[in-house]
């Protein structure tokens, strides 16, 4: 049962939203065309609110009911007193029921159309001139595949035109389940959709095509209560999970936030140990301990004093240290060679809660799958395909089956990364996490983040305020929290793991501290 509270964190996929849609007009009696112009008056609310000097307003529209969306799109804007064009790419003779409505309703109230087979370059060129937005409202939710001529030539129009695009429910030629692309799809700056949030606006290519998502119930939220159309995932940012951290005791100290062991760094491979130690004290743990080789220690002691540090060559020297600590991370930078393999061997036999990442990944995925409750596993793309046999291609086509395929196959919790990283859990939906950065596609980034994540899991296994699988989720939010708010000084192109961790300070005083600054887009 859906309620309207859990409607905003809710992610659907496409026969999920269409599933709401039915409920909403044939079991709760709510009208189809009203609904229709609730969405195209939040839609055109989004091109008031993104370009409020907009002179003149393109809708593009499409055969089925996102293009009645479109057409009362351009009737909102013709009423706002803006110049419209209504450009038909599928034939309006052909719309039915509410779409249909919404043409006519259009054209009868005066607004200009054209169709798309009828117009020349240089009528095409004129649509895009200095002031236009362009409203995609082509193809819908329902669309799959490859987009069709001539919906095709006119995406490959939109993306070439430089003008400003606001795409209606969903970008034409883009997934709304998956978050992949067959062939082209529209780039939108913004995106305005309506009933259900789509998870495939959130992951994989859809924060590309998708841009900034504007989702509105349309006032449904007391109607949906009760409709047994199931989300896929659950939507969760650093405003929305900073509040689940345990508040620390006045009279704590430094055992009561846990021990993490980062075994990390082989030789030439020294920074990732080092930031993600670094990023487990950053994060709040009581005590963290660095096991690397001999020749890394000076740095890392002169780079974070608070650390210990270490050195170890073989992985007979780990027993003391793994006895003293409540979690390891084990992987950044072990390499593949001898002695990343004596490390893991060490960390799996020892069978303390434990996060693997990088190669330490990899070396997993030549063996039989260990599975462990207390296990996180890390994966980008790649690492995902090794550990599941198959491509990279693969696990991009379906995210959110890649996710839940390795979580069954080694248990724990597994977190994907990526444009819209995705965390499987047992007993759990999977949560995306909302947001995508890409100053964080850079060497080191995913050390940071498995240190955040080791420090936070340090804290609930010392807590009972703070699940496992929640620690991991906050530690996913945090980091990109942090790493916008460096971005915001820094950009994209010069960011470093490094300012993510400068920025994770100012962040995490914002949970202490119950303000809302958070660093969410």
């Amino acid at each position: 049962m859906l309620t309207s509270d859990s409607l905003t964190e809710s992610l659907f996929t496409a026969d999920g939203v269409r599933a709401l849609d039915r409920f909403l007009i044939d079991d709760c009696g709510v009208d189809g065309y009203g609904l229709m112009q609730k969405a195209a008056r939040a839609a055109f609310r989004q091109v008031l609110r993104h370009w409020p000097s907009a002179e003149h307003v393109v809708v593009l529209c499409g055969a089925g009911n996102n293009g009645g969306d479109g057409y009362l799109v351009a009737l909102n804007a013709l009423r706002h007193g803006l110049k419209v064009t209504c450009v038909a790419v599928a034939d309006p003779e052909k719309l039915s029921g509410d779409a249909r409505k919404a043409w006519r309703d259009a054209g009868e109230a005066g607004v200009a159309m054209a169709h798309w087979a009828d117009l020349g370059d240089s009528e095409k060129s004129g649509l895009a001139d200095r002031g236009v937005v362009l409203v995609d409202a082509m193809l819908g939710t329902g669309a799959r595949g490859r987009p069709r001529p001539p919906v095709d030539e006119v995406i490959a129009w939109v993306n070439g035109s430089g003008a400003a695009v606001l795409a209606v429910d969903v970008p034409s030629g883009l997934d709304a389940s998956l978050g992949t692309v067959a062939g082209d799809a529209v780039q939108a700056d913004v995106t305005a959709t309506f009933i259900g949030n789509k998870l495939g606006l959130m992951t994989g290519r859809g924060p590309h095509y998708a841009g900034q998502v504007a989702y509105e119930t349309l006032g449904a939220e007391q109607e949906i209560d009760g409709c047994d159309a199931e989300p896929v995932a659950t939507l969760a940012t650093w405003s929305s999970r900073k509040g689940s951290l345990p508040v620390p005791s006045l009279a704590a100290h430094k055992g009561d936030f846990g021990h993490v062991l980062v075994v990390a760094g082989d030789l030439g491979l020294g920074g990732a140990g080092l930031l993600a130690a670094e990023a487990a004290a950053r994060s709040g743990a009581g005590l963290v301990t660095l096991a690397t080789r001999p020749e890394h220690v000076p740095s890392a002691l002169a780079r974070c004093p608070s650390l210990m540090a270490r050195g170890v060559e073989h992985g007979n020297e780990l027993g003391s240290l793994l006895e003293k600590a409540d979690v390891v991370v084990c992987g950044p930078g072990i390499g593949q060679g001898a002695w990343g393999q004596q490390m893991l061997q060490q960390v799996l036999a020892a069978g303390k809660p434990r996060l693997l990442d990088a190669d330490a990944l990899n070396l997993l995925s030549t063996q039989a799958p260990v599975v462990a409750d207390d296990q996180v596993m890390t994966p980008h793309p790649g690492e995902a395909a090794r550990l599941l046999d198959c491509s990279v291609a693969d696990v991009e086509a379906d995210r959110l089956a890649a996710v839940q395929a390795l979580q069954q196959r080694y248990g724990g919790v597994v977190l994907l990364k990526g444009a819209g990283t995705l965390v499987a859990a047992p007993g759990q939906l999977p949560v995306l996490i909302g947001g995508a950065n890409p100053g964080m596609a850079t060497g080191g980034m995913g050390d940071v983040l498995s240190g955040i994540a080791g420090g936070f899991m340090a804290q609930a296994v010392k807590s009972d305020a703070m699940a496992l699988p929640g620690g991991v989720i906050n530690a996913a939010t945090l980091h990109l929290a942090a790493a916008n708010v460096a971005s915001r000084r820094l950009g994209y192109r010069a960011l470093l793991p490094q300012d993510v961790m400068d920025a994770m300070a100012p962040v995490l005083m914002s949970a202490e501290s119950g303000q809302t600054g958070s660093g969410d887009d």
